[in-house]
């Protein structure tokens, strides 16, 4: 994967936006924070590194948007 990514870049498409990764000690998991306002977008993206790697998302917001869901409640 390092390899493609020297060779080719991240392949991100417009609108989506890499804030940073994160890969376990053995490195063999590697953890990505990405921002998009579209699935589909995300999607795309992976599209160009499914060949090298199995991808699970998982959508996520930030804590102060959680405190937001909560004290609506």
């Amino acid at each position: 994967m390092i390899q493609k990514i020297e060779e080719k870049g991240r392949q991100l498409p417009t609108g989506v936006h890499y804030i940073n990764s994160w890969i376990n000690e053995e490195v063999t998991t590697c953890y990505q924070v990405m921002e998009s306002d579209s699935e589909e977008k995300i999607n795309e993206w992976i599209q160009h590194w499914n060949d090298l790697a199995d991808f699970k998302v998982i959508p996520v917001i930030t804590s102060a948007q959680a405190k937001e869901r909560v004290d609506a409640i």
